[in-house]
């Protein structure tokens, strides 16, 4: 199937499909066409490959994982304005320093999501639950010398985003 009769074909029903998830049109819309984007992008030379012999279960899933990082998104921005609320008006930071924290947080949310389980569990636990090594290690039954190295290992990826 070629890259244009899929559109036309499927953009309906993932609109649809979408905003069933969504509750909002405009966010549907703007997660279709990202849809579209990313199989436009990662286009197969040839048109019978598996993405394209099954284009209705391949949208779904390249929808999925983009309306997972958008609710991801959403809740990370609204965590972030529930902090802002509760500050004090005078520390309250300037709309571009608040632009600039969430956008740090978005990356570092983003990196945690790119960690393997244990590392990004090791790493929450330690740096921001203030657990020891020794508690880390006892908690997930692994041994101390694991939990430091999954923590070098997220330390690395933090600096990398850095």
């Amino acid at each position: 199937m070629q890259l244009e009769s899929c559109y036309s074909a499927y953009h309906g029903w993932l609109a649809h499909w979408l905003q069933r998830r969504l509750g909002n049109a405009c966010d549907a819309a703007d997660l279709m066409q990202d849809t579209f984007a990313r199989l436009l992008a990662g286009a197969p030379a040839q048109p019978q490959t598996p993405a394209l012999r099954a284009p209705r279960a391949y949208l779904a899933t390249i929808a999925k994982h983009l309306l997972i990082n958008h609710l991801r998104r959403q809740s990370l921005e609204q965590a972030w304005l529930e902090v802002l609320a509760a500050l004090p008006e005078q520390h309250v930071p300037s709309a571009q320093q608040q632009a600039e924290m969430l956008q740090s947080l978005q990356a570092v949310d983003a990196m945690l999501d790119g960690l393997k389980p244990k590392v990004r569990a090791v790493f929450i636990m330690a740096q921001i639950e203030g657990h020891t090594y020794a508690d880390i290690a006892v908690r997930l039954g692994i041994g101390e010398r694991s939990v430091k190295r999954y923590m070098a290992e997220a330390l690395t990826e933090c600096v990398l985003l850095a």
